[in-house]
């Protein structure tokens, strides 16, 4: 007899008591000021609260001048180096990027050309799942969702290893170039398996190819053909590099960090960070992009047209237009001001790109909105800070010139990222001290007990 019970229906009781959860659940909003609590950890100029050290990565957005806080052009550094320049570097020699910026995240300095062959070649050795893995594991319970897919994935490998709580620099170290070199894998095998179990098309499961970068090998595993040019390559490399860190205060690799400091196991600290990332606020930005974009397109007669183009930009701001968010998804960031460096040097790769692809004319509205959309934006809200395109604005239309699936967006961001979650762990463990543990003051009356037969 089959059970009447169900984990995915919202039952008329659970409707009830989640009107209970929310009356009795919400805070004064104005006990935050009260109380000076920093909301988002953030203060009220949007600039975060203080709450550690890394030698890591910079983010500058400001310089003081007579005390006061001057928005400047974005700056991003990876361990001192300015990205502008490492991706000169990168482009002048014409070579693939995100094993060198691995390493100088990992390792503190840019290797010598031995040092980065043998750093490359280690990395594609880890590149291959257990025996039986993708079968057994990946195969047998597919998922509608890449990210749960591939953070269940990361805890597995868990049970593959002879000493996963071995929290010991070099164990630690041998467990992250393990993660980094899988999570391809983890990230495209998963996909093709939802392709085939959910989605009713053909299983294809093609294997890493030593020689490959990173980039290669995503598109050469994910496309039926295993084709790809230089430049898609190149351009997604590109994206891997601007994506692999950003500082240790952006939601998932402070997670890594508060997670780490409990002594836990790497798994267990690369899944969390996983959930976080996935969340709409953090990871997930680039694919509303894509979608909003694609009602742009939908619902602009004339993508030329600067009047009709705003019109829209103010009905999403409005929330009379796409998922009535508010939001221009891809326009603001956290940190970034004036410019998000990021978003300006994918800006010239993408150009490249649409040219080989011929797909100027999307491109052109893309530049557009980038134009119109602060002009929008401040002429409609009050803003503390200047609004500009950050990186998700560019990576989305990166991804769709490449014919990526949306459901390996986000996944690919993870792919980059644990680059730097894996250096941001390390560095919480090397300066081991105190499990992270914030204070929340508590705002509720004090209550005398009833007797369950008095209530």
């Amino acid at each position: 007899m089959a059970s009447h019970y169900s984990f995915s229906r919202v039952t008329p009781q659970i409707e009830s008591l989640a009107r209970k959860c929310s009356e009795n659940g919400s805070i004064d909003p104005s006990l935050y000021g009260k109380y000076e609590v920093k909301r988002g950890l953030r203060d009220i100029n949007g600039k975060g609260v203080l709450a550690g050290l890394t030698e890591i990565s910079e983010i500058v957005s400001y310089v003081i001048e007579d005390n006061e806080m001057i928005p400047c052009e974005g700056k991003l550094f990876y361990r001192g180096y300015n990205i502008n320049d490492l991706v000169a570097g990168m482009d002048r020699d014409n070579r693939f990027g995100f094993e060198e910026i691995t390493y100088l995240l990992l390792f503190g300095e840019l290797p010598d050309k031995t040092e980065l062959d043998k750093f490359t070649a280690l990395l594609a050795d880890y590149r291959r799942l257990p025996s039986a893995f993708v079968r057994d594991i990946m195969m047998k319970s597919p998922s509608n969702d890449i990210m749960n897919n591939i953070a269940r994935g990361v805890l597995t490998l868990f049970s593959y290893d002879d000493h996963p709580n071995d929290t010991s620099i070099p164990n630690v170290l041998r467990q992250s170039l393990e993660l980094i070199s899988l999570m391809p894998l983890l990230s495209v095998y998963g996909y093709q398996a939802k392709k085939y179990y959910k989605d009713d098309d053909s299983l294809i499961i093609h294997k890493p190819v030593t020689e490959y970068s990173t980039a290669e090998n995503i598109l050469h595993i994910l496309r039926p053909d295993s084709k790809f040019t230089e430049l898609e390559a190149r351009v997604l490399d590109m994206a891997l590099v601007l994506h692999a860190e950003h500082g240790g205060g952006n939601n998932s690799t402070f997670t890594t960090h508060v997670v780490t400091s409990s002594g836990t196991d790497t798994y267990s600290a690369i899944a969390a960070a996983l959930g976080s990332l996935k969340g709409p606020k953090h990871g997930g930005a680039n694919v509303k992009v894509s979608e909003m974009f694609e009602d742009i397109k939908k619902n602009v007669k004339d993508w030329a047209d600067e009047d009709e183009v705003s019109a829209y930009l103010l009905r999403l701001l409005r929330k009379d237009a796409f998922d009535r968010s508010g939001l221009i998804y891809g326009m603001g960031h956290a940190v970034y001001s004036i410019s998000d460096p990021r978003a300006n040097i994918l800006h010239s790769f993408v150009d490249k790109l649409a040219a080989e692809k011929h797909m100027e004319q999307e491109l052109e509205l893309y530049h557009l909105v980038e134009k119109l959309a602060p002009k929008v934006i401040s002429a409609e809200r009050h803003i503390y800070k200047g609004v500009s395109a950050n990186v998700d604005f560019y990576s989305g239309f990166v991804y769709s010139m490449l014919d990526l699936p949306t459901e390996l967006y986000t996944p690919l961001f993870a792919i980059a990222r644990i680059a730097g979650w894996s250096a941001h762990r390390i560095e919480e463990l090397t300066n081991a001290g105190k499990i992270i543990r914030p204070a929340y003051k508590s705002v509720a009356h004090h209550k005398e007990y009833t007797a369950l037969s008095d209530r």
